[in-house]
């Protein structure tokens, strides 16, 4: 540990690449934190059964704090480091629970999900910066998709943590799963006492040596001449180099040429990631449900785990093959299937529900079709499947590698505040919308994705198999509107290459001074 970190630890790309994402853990342990109390009646009764709107507000209390968390990164990554960014998050993460699980009203509530919003907001930001820093090209799309895969395993152990404390009469059902979210932040803040800096961040800050040293730990076996590890010491500081030629980091450097488009690609993915409806079947499953005809504290809780069960599994497709097919034909397909699925539930839901009461609420809802309500329910499962195999992981994937390292933190902090304004937009506007257009919110959604799908179809290059410095060839190439026509070989590399280069540069620096 002389070094700041166990070296063992991080001769292990999948530990050291892995374990940070306790931090995404913790939006889906919100997620269900949330949902999982919709029906619960001691929560309505000590919250003063709030209301469509009261309890769109709750909901959205938390992303409205992750969007001023993600901004904030814009600072704390390049000042603090993506390290100690994420072990600050997880401390904050454990205010906001505390707050949550003693809450006595909803302002007390709101309080406690405006600062755990504000640590997600950091940790789901910075995690994928620090992992895409830290993995070598080959698998840099399958640990950034683990970001999204502990999403889905905060929501779902998270969810089952409520189910059990369902059956507990009393307000203990709600405070004791709300008050049990500390437990991995802790653990998150514990363990990365023992991994290393980002070794971009580290040559950024002109400390040279600690990089190649965690460089050489990390894909090197410790061996600093280990010949990927020379090519990324020499790509990085060639990166480091040329962009302080350019002049000190500001926000105005988003601006300079060529990086606007790269912006706006982040920032949209992670928009039309919320605009393709997921997070409103995550976070008003129950509300879902219940317009099928599915009635029942417990049979909507087993309904819905079987929903959270699914997008965990098929998270694991796509971070086995994220680097094997590609990120463009799996966001294309993605956006396609998921849209067809909310056609085909907005279809049912028009064809056989009505407006009706259930548990005292004025709903659209299926009665006496036994066969829409479990076609409904298939269709819901399907197009959590499609989004946890396509547009789950590479949301977080594609904007963490697009960007330049002048940049890389403050685009991609732009990126997640985006994720978290539409966020908090549609969780606040959903139960209104349910209660108002009913079946009419499903076709919008499916609209959203046949949009995206075109979107991305002009607009979005493959990115897959590249270093992140070699990422820059590839937007360098142009075709801002017909990206299918950039090549997958374009910007790749071999150490010749790139020390040639070098040496070439320097001897014409030389010469020029020389004949000066």
């Amino acid at each position: 540990m002389g070094k700041g970190y166990n070296a063992r630890i991080a001769s292990s790309p999948y530990i050291v690449g892995s374990f940070a994402c306790i931090g995404g853990g913790l939006f889906g342990l919100d997620i269900s934190s949330m949902s999982g109390v919709l029906d619960n009646n001691f929560y309505k009764n000590q919250f003063g059964n709030p209301g469509s709107s009261a309890q769109g507000a709750i909901v959205a209390a938390m992303p409205a704090g992750s969007f001023f968390g993600a901004l904030l990164v814009t600072q704390l990554a390049d000042r603090l480091g993506r390290k100690k960014s994420i072990m600050l998050a997880s401390l904050i993460w454990v205010l906001g629970s505390i707050l949550q699980c003693a809450s006595v009203n909803r302002g007390m509530l709101v309080a406690g999900r405006v600062i755990s919003g504000i640590s997600v907001g950091i940790s789901s930001t910075v995690v994928p910066i620090y992992q895409s820093e830290i993995t070598a090209p080959a698998i840099r799309g399958r640990m950034v998709s683990l970001q999204q895969w502990s999403i889905t395993w905060g929501i779902l152990i998270q969810y089952f943590i409520q189910f059990g404390c369902s059956y507990i009469n009393g307000k203990a059902s709600f405070r004791i799963p709300w008050g049990l979210q500390m437990i991995p932040a802790l653990i998150l803040f514990a363990g990365m006492l023992f991994f290393p800096e980002s070794p971009r961040w580290l040559l950024d800050r002109e400390r040279d040596d600690e990089a190649l040293t965690i460089l050489a730990d990390l894909h090197g076996g410790g061996d600093k001449n280990n010949e990927l590890v020379r090519l990324e010491f020499e790509e990085i500081k060639q990166q480091v180099i040329f962009e302080r030629t350019e002049g000190a980091k500001s926000y105005l450097d988003l601006l300079k040429p060529g990086n606007p488009r790269r912006v706006f690609l982040g920032c949209s993915l992670q928009m039309w990631s919320q605009l393709t409806g997921m997070n409103v079947m995550m976070y008003y499953i129950v509300y879902v449900f219940r317009g099928t005809g599915l009635t029942g504290t417990r049979s909507n809780l087993i309904a819905a785990s079987v929903q959270y069960v699914l997008n965990v599994a098929a998270t694991v497709p796509a971070i086995i093959y994220i680097d094997k097919w590609g990120r463009r034909p799996m966001l294309i397909l993605g956006t396609l299937f998921m849209g067809f699925f909310l056609y085909l539930v907005g279809g049912l839901q028009a064809r056989f529900g009505h407006w009706g009461v259930v548990d005292n609420s004025n709903v659209w809802v299926i009665e006496g079709h036994d066969s829409a309500t479990k076609g409904i329910i298939v269709c819901s499962y399907l197009f959590v499947c499609s989004f946890a195999v396509t547009m789950g992981p590479i949301s977080w994937t594609y904007p963490a590698e697009i960007y330049p390292l002048k940049i890389r933190g403050k685009a991609v902090s732009l990126a997640t505040a985006s994720n978290w304004i539409f966020n908090f937009a549609l969780a606040w506007a959903v139960p209104p919308g349910f209660e108002h257009i009913a079946w009419k919110t499903y076709f919008i959604f499916g609209t959203f994705n046949f949009a995206a799908c075109v979107h991305i179809f002009f607009m979005f290059p493959e990115t897959v198999g590249r270093t992140l410095e070699e990422v820059e060839d590839i937007f360098a190439a142009g075709h801002v509107y017909s990206a299918w026509a950039i090549g997958k070989d374009v910007g790749k590399k071999t150490l010749g290459d790139v020390v040639g280069h070098d040496k070439l540069h320097a001897t014409e620096s030389l010469e020029e001074k020389q004949s000066a």
